[in-house]
């Protein structure tokens, strides 16, 4: 049973699939990636980033958290097992924002190569990160409304800038279903298109909802999951509607990803997304 803020995703096969993996004779044919990006509104890349580079970031951010109690006391930092007690959010945010987002770790591993560079060669130009980037862990066992990503889609929070950026999702660690991972609702990103461009949907900046089966209803449409692996990335367009899953993990492990934004250095930049995520944003 895959929940997410507390909804149960129906499972029958006309509301829940799954993600379709890139596959690798088009993994260097960027015409032929551009084609799968525009038809699903995703690519789902396996494999992408070095593990042991994910390994580390992972290892670096529970260890530099384990003094606020995020993590259980004499588990490895990168288990990434929860903590039994309250968190010392004064302590925590000082280390998550403090440190670990402004951190020459974070933002090396925003810009391995495999990031960079490839963001560089398919958009065929100079390329730029968003400054702001979200980082965060969810703990198992939050289950209600609020506790989960909720539906949106990412240009209702950019609308300064290009709609042409895109965001790439890092699952930093293992993330099967069970730890909460993302799910996209197939087919959406031609619904936003068609009501972004008749000025139909939300403005200013606002999630869709909580009720993923209810929505998925309303669009006759699957929610598609898979399990994540170290090393995978998705990179998703700005007008695909998404969320994340609970984590119902039976050993307390911890989700722990990031989310990032590329784009060509030449097109319009939300200035609002130039400085590091910072507490006063939200968790």
């Amino acid at each position: 049973m895959l929940t997410s803020n507390g909804y149960e995703l129906a499972e029958s096969p006309d509301r829940l699939g799954q993600l379709a993996e890139t596959p690798d004779a088009e993994r260097g044919d960027r015409d032929a990636l551009w084609r799968r990006l525009r038809a699903q509104g995703y690519l789902l890349l396996r494999d992408q980033l070095p593990t042991e580079e994910v390994a580390a970031f992972r290892r670096f951010y529970f260890e530099t958290l384990a003094p606020a109690g995020v993590t259980r006391p004499g588990t490895g930092p990168e288990d990434g097992i929860a903590g039994p007690g309250p968190i010392d959010q004064a302590t925590y945010r000082q280390a998550l924002f403090g440190h670990v987002v402004p951190s020459a770790e974070y933002d090396r591993l925003c810009r391995l190569p495999a990031i960079a560079d490839w963001f560089g060669w398919f958009l065929g130009d100079d390329v730029h990160l968003h400054r702001r980037k979200i980082l965060r862990h969810t703990r198992p066992g939050q289950n209600g409304i609020g506790t989960a990503t909720q539906a949106h889609y990412d240009l209702v929070y950019l609308r300064d800038g290009t709609d042409r950026v895109l965001s790439m999702w890092i699952p930093l660690g293992d993330c099967p279903t069970t730890l909460g991972g993302l799910t996209y609702l197939e087919g959406s990103h031609r619904v936003t298109l068609a009501e972004e461009a008749q000025g139909r949907l939300k403005r200013p900046a606002a999630s869709i909802t909580a009720d993923l089966p209810g929505l998925a209803d309303a669009h006759d449409a699957r929610w598609l999951v898979t399990d994540y692996r170290a090393g995978d990335v998705v990179i998703h367009s700005a007008h695909i509607i998404h969320a994340a899953l609970d984590n119902v993990d039976p050993d307390e492990r911890m989700r722990l990803s990031t989310d990032i934004r590329y784009q060509r250095a030449s097109e319009p930049i939300d200035w609002r997304w130039q400085q590091h995520w910072h507490d006063r944003d939200g968790l």
